[in-house]
Parts: structure tokens; C-alpha cells; sequence
């Protein structure tokens, strides 16, 4: 994995069937990198990254949506047929979190790693952790591959890597299969349901950056109970 990169260009959006990637001829380093549906966690190499609101903003331009799902505030009411916090979150946030404002593209990402959530049998927790962690790993972009600034060969909206047996490079560029392999490994951790959110998320990952995934916990969960 590359330790640090510093420029951002502007990304070229592919439209195939079915997907949305987006390549990005030179990038920072993202979040955080999946090796491998089995591996372990990896120890701390490092804090989250500066710059990656900013040069997703660069890379796709600034149109955000106006929803609850962007700019709202910190808790978004409870509705009876919503999930409660007390499912989201049954932990508690650990740490400062962060917030950013979604466009369509996002939005429809985020729709699909909840739909794939309740198809996988994760449930709302689940959701969570996955939408949590593609914010970290992607801010939500189904990013194809970044040429000569590729962390590796990570690709999609979960950054997983095909040499690392999650799949071929179209597979992990598909929002529906990425989330589910992600929710496939994720069971194969036992007792993620009672691990804090970055715990869980970094077993599944092996992140350089595995304390980052916790700052996304707050939004992942008015995501999921809006969208759930």
C-alpha cells in the first residue's frame, strides 16, 4: 500500500449496465484497503487521511440533494416503521465523527449496500457497518481503477481487491455484488453484531486506517434508518 499521496485530478465516470464507476487518474490514498474476504485485522499504521471530502469534490464536481440524508442534523427523528437508534448504534459513536453531503450518486450507493444489507440478513446493524465503511473507503463513489495512483488493485465502492480473491475487477465495480461479498465476510466474523463498528469493519478491511471507519457511524446510521 502506498503510504502517502497528495493530488487529486479530476475523475472520469464510466456508465455501464447496471453500475456507475468512477477512475480517477491520480488520487490520495483512500481510507482504508481490503486484502481479502478472510483476512485478519492488521495493526495501526496510521491515522485517517486529510483532504478526501475535498478531492471526491474535485473529482465529481459539488452537486449534493437536498435530504435528510445530507446536511440535517446529527439524529434524525425516530419514525415507528424506522429502525431505532438503539439498533444502529447499540454501542454508542466512538470518537468525533464526520458528516458530508451526498449527491445522487451516493445516494444511490448508499440504497444499494442497505438493499443488499436486507438481502444478506445483516440487518439494520449491518447496514450500518457497511455503509460506514464504504463512506471511509470510497465516500460512497463506486470508484474503478485509479491508474498509477491505485492502492493496489482496490477498486469499487468497498476498495476490494481482485488479486485478494473478492472478485473480478466488474464484480467489485458492481454495487449489489461488492456489498454483498463485503456482508458475506462480515458474517464470517464471529460475534460482529456486539463489536464496535470500527472493530467489525476492520476485521473485514485490514485497513492502514483501521480507527477511521468509527467517525462515519453517526451518518451511516441516519442513512440507514432513513433508507431502511
Amino acid at each position: 500500500m502506498k503510504d502517502h499521496f497528495t493530488r487529486w485530478l479530476p475523475a472520469i465516470a464510466k456508465t455501464p449496465h447496471r453500475r456507475t464507476a468512477l477512475s480517477i487518474a491520480g488520487v490520495a490514498a483512500l481510507g482504508g484497503l481490503a486484502f481479502g474476504p478472510t483476512a485478519l485485522a492488521a495493526p495501526v499504521t496510521s491515522g485517517p487521511h486529510a483532504g478526501a471530502v475535498a478531492a471526491i469534490d474535485l473529482a465529481t464536481g459539488k452537486k449534493t440533494v437536498e435530504s435528510g440524508l445530507t446536511n440535517g442534523s446529527d439524529k434524525v427523528p425516530d419514525k415507528p416503521h424506522k429502525p431505532g437508534r438503539d439498533k444502529l448504534i447499540p454501542h454508542g459513536v466512538e470518537g468525533a465523527q464526520s458528516r458530508i453531503p451526498l449527491d445522487d450518486a451516493q445516494l444511490a450507493n448508499a440504497k444499494a449496500i442497505v438493499k443488499a444489507a436486507k438481502e444478506s440478513g445483516v440487518g439494520e446493524r449491518g447496514a450500518v457497518i457497511g455503509v460506514a465503511t464504504s463512506l471511509q473507503e470510497s465516500k460512497l463513489y463506486n470508484l474503478g481503477h485509479l491508474g498509477a495512483y491505485n492502492d493496489h488493485d482496490s477498486q469499487g465502492l468497498f476498495q476490494q481487491r481482485p488479486s485478494s480473491g473478492w472478485g473480478t475487477p466488474d464484480q467489485v465495480t458492481d454495487p449489489d455484488y461488492s456489498a454483498k461479498a463485503f456482508y458475506g465476510a462480515l458474517k464470517n466474523v464471529g460475534g460482529w453484531q456486539n463489536l464496535p463498528l470500527t472493530t467489525a469493519a476492520q476485521t473485514v478491511q485490514v485497513s492502514a486506517f483501521p480507527y477511521a471507519y468509527a467517525q462515519w457511524e453517526e451518518q451511516a446510521a441516519d442513512i440507514v434508518q432513513q433508507l431502511w
